[in-house]
């Protein structure tokens, strides 16, 4: 169940991105250009923006009115976003931004932006992987990774429970229904 949820919040953050950066070059570009559309260029996708919009969301579905109490509530918002971003984006960014055969080919895997940054463990556990290297050499690399990423459940966990016991019950459902609690 855990793992749906994950894959379900993944799949929204890449559609959500890939529809923002589509909009966002469309609109720059005059959207279709001599019957065709424009594909190429980076377009002004700005991510502060993107999040800003997310928080706007979020403001709204758990109705808050008030710019003091949300003042007050947005960071423990923010902390589970990011919380919830580093133990569920973290491998899942690979497959919205593909991989490269062989080596690392000058950095093309390392994460940026909304994916956020690929820890030492995981690039240490790939690193194992593309070189053939021995199974206890990648089973120790797998162990340290695991043990990352439990260290990332747990801050999600406490960061969730710290929103948990400022929010309203129907504000806690709200929040469950939008993934940033359990």
């Amino acid at each position: 169940m855990k793992i749906n949820r994950i894959f379900t919040l993944c799949a929204l953050a890449g559609s959500l991105f890939l529809s923002a950066h589509s909009v966002s070059a469309q609109s720059e570009n005059g959207g279709d250009q001599g019957g065709r559309r424009n594909r190429g260029g980076g377009g002004n996708f700005d991510p502060a923006q993107f999040q800003q919009r997310m928080m706007d969301n979020v403001r709204d579905q758990l109705g808050f009115t008030n710019d003091t109490e949300w003042s007050a509530i947005q960071p423990l918002i923010q902390k589970v976003m990011d919380a919830r971003r580093d133990v569920g984006m973290g491998g899942m960014s690979r497959l919205f931004r593909g991989r490269s055969s062989g080596g690392d080919q000058g950095g093309s895997r390392r994460g940026g932006g909304m994916f956020g940054q690929s820890s030492p463990e995981a690039e240490a556990l790939q690193k194992a992987l593309d070189d053939n290297s021995p199974a206890a050499q990648v089973k120790a690399a797998l162990e340290k990774y695991r043990s990352t990423q439990r260290d990332k459940e747990t801050k999600l966990e406490t960061a969730q429970n710290a929103l948990k016991q400022v929010l309203t019950v129907k504000q806690e459902a709200q929040a469950a229904l939008l993934g940033l609690v359990n």
